[in-house]
């Protein structure tokens, strides 16, 4: 039985020049089982081997793609007898989205340390928090699971960043900071495509039970995390569960000044503003003509006659690093 499982994808990003560190610690911790995998269609078997050893604690060492594609096997793949052990994940990658709402940030290397201190402690039952995760299904295969989704213009966004922005290979912040930048100047002008993000597409989001919008969003997010992206809060009681989260921005330069405002006030969903959408719900429908959504990482794509159609899962056992 290892007390620390360590999943890693050696071709992140982050972990291009951090895997030799992750390596030496590891051979240095012989209670840590570490398993490597070089794309991404080898995580299952990953998961399956590393249920073998019976860890009290996966941790995962990859980008936000690499956690999605094991929090699918880790759920859904039936490797495990019994309760899930708790997954502790490491700040890696592009975002980092996922790791930042369970309080790890900064080195990577620290917060593995910060694992094992915890398991060494006996005191991971004081740190285990609870997070439902987001279940998109695409009809034909196995539901894809993750806790964060950008759809609409902001979709588009995050797609123009990683396609034009990155490849300048700009800091990760000054990147985020100037797809931002040039998105906002886009929606201020009402402009479009060249060297600008394209224009977004109409989109119907469907909550059962709470009604139906249509109409062009500049910003679409559905979690299940604490905390979203500009800080934004989509809880008042930190460690909590709870149903998936929608937010929703008609795309207007107005709509979009109250929203930054009211999170800058932090009372953003404590009061309704004209434009700005935040709901709760079990089931989300996403349909449009051809407009993506980014699931952790993966894009998809909603069509017409084909939504995209999200549940939340059970609780899963998650492990916050910070103090």
């Amino acid at each position: 039985m290892a007390s620390v499982a360590l999943l890693s994808n050696p071709r992140s990003t982050g972990n291009r020049a951090l895997l030799p560190r992750v390596r030496e610690y590891c051979a240095a911790h012989p209670d840590i089982f570490h398993y490597e995998v070089e794309e991404v269609d080898q995580i299952g078997e990953a998961i399956r081997t590393i249920a073998m050893v019976s860890p009290r604690v996966i941790a995962i060492n990859g980008g936000d793609g690499t956690v999605q594609a094991a929090l699918t096997e880790i759920y859904s793949g039936g490797h495990f007898d019994g309760p899930l052990p708790p997954v502790a994940v490491l700040p890696n990658g592009k975002t980092n989205l996922i790791a930042l709402d369970l309080g790890a940030a900064g080195d990577p290397i620290r917060a593995l340390e910060r694992v094992v201190e915890l398991v060494g402690s006996g005191r991971i039952e004081d740190h285990v928090i609870e997070r439902q995760l987001i279940a998109l299904d695409r009809g034909s295969e196995r539901p894809v699971l993750g806790m964060f989704l950008g759809g609409a213009y902001l979709a588009d966004v995050m797609l123009y960043c990683r396609n034009r922005i990155y490849p300048l290979g700009l800091p990760n912040g000054l990147s985020h900071f100037l797809a931002a930048l040039l998105g906002l100047i886009a929606i201020i002008f009402g402009l479009g495509g060249g060297r600008l993000p394209p224009k977004p597409q109409p989109l119907t989001v469907s909550l059962i039970r709470q009604g139906e919008l249509k109409g062009k969003f500049s910003l679409l997010i559905v979690t299940t995390l604490e905390k979203l992206l500009l800080s934004i809060r989509t809880s008042d009681s930190p460690g909590t569960s709870g149903h998936m989260k929608l937010l929703a921005v008609d795309r207007s330069v107005g709509a979009l000044f109250r929203m930054l405002g009211a999170t800058w006030r932090g009372t953003l969903g404590q009061k309704p503003l004209e434009g700005v959408h935040f709901q709760q719900g079990d089931e989300i429908r996403i349909e449009g003509e051809q407009s993506n959504v980014i699931l952790d990482g993966e894009i998809f794509e909603a069509k017409n006659g084909r939504p995209i159609i999200l549940t939340s899962t059970q609780p899963v056992p998650f492990l916050r690093l910070a103090a």
